[in-house]
């Protein structure tokens, strides 16, 4: 999206961002999910996998005529579903805005964290086209650095002394949360909602099988609920979440492959120099011959493993397993699993024991690693791994079980983002 963006601005073509800012019901892309269209029409991303794009490009082709950005609504019914609505039953509130060279900041590359601040509100300077704020350190994020570095900008973005915002919006933005902030309402209305300060999802949307008269397919511009104060959208980005892979072996490049594929920083990690090559793990963005648990102690003292770290341990060996489980399950990690048999686990958890865990360190273990899916190859076994993973990381809105089983929304706004 950025190289298509830096592409569509450079000779000074119109062209339109849409932006996904509110989600409720069951929708298939999260809140900050972005689609560009250029002004002959051609289009970089979705929105929905097809249900609202066309309805979409309709509107910037008004929003680049006009030259001022608006807020669409889409929501679901049965008449017009498959037109212009949400088919999932889902509701969607999409800024669109015209930009040209230089209407956004020079945002660092696709991996580099940062945080986009756009006042979305009617009242916002040039109909909501006024200059995002770009935030370049999101993890270290204060409201008194906030005010320091960008103290000017946030009073003219938001005509209003800008400490309110400051402190509303910095440990969101540490946090690496996306969503709506009403600076007059409760918090954060958008995906990674439930912690302190963050407002519930709004009320009113439709639910699977809502009545065709309960939300209209296309509301059109001006739909979106205003608030009385300025209406702020924070789009967060942090550093990629680690994985890191303990044992060289042929599981650990299948998973190095299919977490990179999820967006993950990718380490190899084994003791034994004749396997730890670069050459056998070309997806992985780091490959470490050291011994697994003083690798992991290093890392957790020098502060780059958080809560969003992944760990497994791959190497079917106890002399490095032991000790980098005890290591891992120690700290405050996103997962950690093991693989090996069942008789293999009972043994590992027996020296976990013996070396001092506690039973609640214990129970964050996952092992044997994975899903039972009928994995056999290493491809499908990092599939089952993966798919263990992302429910972990996903909470209580994930059951593991079948969809066809299951009711409510299938793609619930508010799940946690790997950002």
């Amino acid at each position: 999206m950025l190289n298509a963006l830096a592409s569509a601005t450079a000779d000074g073509a119109p062209c339109a961002v849409a932006t996904i800012v509110r989600a409720s019901g069951s929708v298939p892309r999260p809140v900050g999910t972005s689609m560009l269209i250029s002004g002959t029409g051609e289009i970089t991303g979705s929105l929905s996998g097809g249900c609202v794009e066309a309805a979409v490009v309709t509107a910037a082709e008004e929003v680049l005529a006009a030259g001022r950005a608006r807020v669409e609504a889409f929501g679901y019914s049965d008449a017009d579903a498959f037109a212009v609505g949400l088919s999932c039953g889902g509701t969607l509130e999409v800024l669109i805005q015209p930009v040209a060279a230089g209407t956004f900041p020079l945002i660092p590359g696709p991996d580099a964290p940062c945080a986009l601040i756009r006042r979305i509100d009617a009242a916002a300077s040039d109909g909501g086209t006024a200059a995002p704020l770009l935030v370049a350190d999101p993890a270290g994020a204060t409201d008194a650095g906030l005010l320091a570095a960008h103290g000017a900008a946030l009073t003219a973005m938001l005509a209003m002394d800008p400490a309110r915002a400051a402190a509303r919006i910095a440990p969101l933005i540490a946090a690496g949360r996306t969503g709506v902030v009403e600076l007059d309402g409760p918090g954060l209305d958008g995906p990674g909602l439930g912690g302190p300060g963050l407002s519930g999802p709004k009320t009113g949307a439709p639910a699977d099988g809502a009545s065709a008269n309960s939300t209209p397919a296309h509301a059109g511009p001006g739909a979106a609920c205003e608030p009385g104060g300025p209406v702020l959208f924070l789009e967060s980005r942090l550093a990629p979440p680690r994985l890191i892979l303990i044992g060289a072996n042929d599981f650990s490049a299948a998973l190095a492959r299919q977490g990179r594929l999820l967006g993950y920083h990718v380490t190899i990690c084994d003791a034994r120099r004749a396997f730890t090559t670069p050459d056998r793990f070309p997806a992985a963005h780091h490959v470490q011959v050291q011994w697994p648990d003083q690798y992991l102690r290093r890392e957790a003292a020098g502060g780059n493993l958080d809560a969003r770290t992944v760990v497994c341990v791959l190497s079917h060996d106890a002399k490095f397993d032991v000790p980098v489980l005890a290591e891992a399950l120690r700290g405050n990690l996103a997962y950690v699993g093991a693989m090996g048999s069942r008789r293999s686990h009972e043994q590992r958890m027996a020296a976990l024991r013996a070396a001092g865990l506690t039973a609640r360190d214990l129970e964050k273990l996952h092992s044997p690693i994975g899903l039972d899916i009928g994995a056999a190859t290493p491809e499908e076994t990092a599939l089952s791994v993966f798919a263990e993973i992302v429910a972990a990381r996903s909470g209580a809105a994930a059951s593991g079980q079948p969809l066809r089983t299951r009711s409510g929304p299938i793609h619930p706004y508010n799940r946690l983002h790997a950002s």
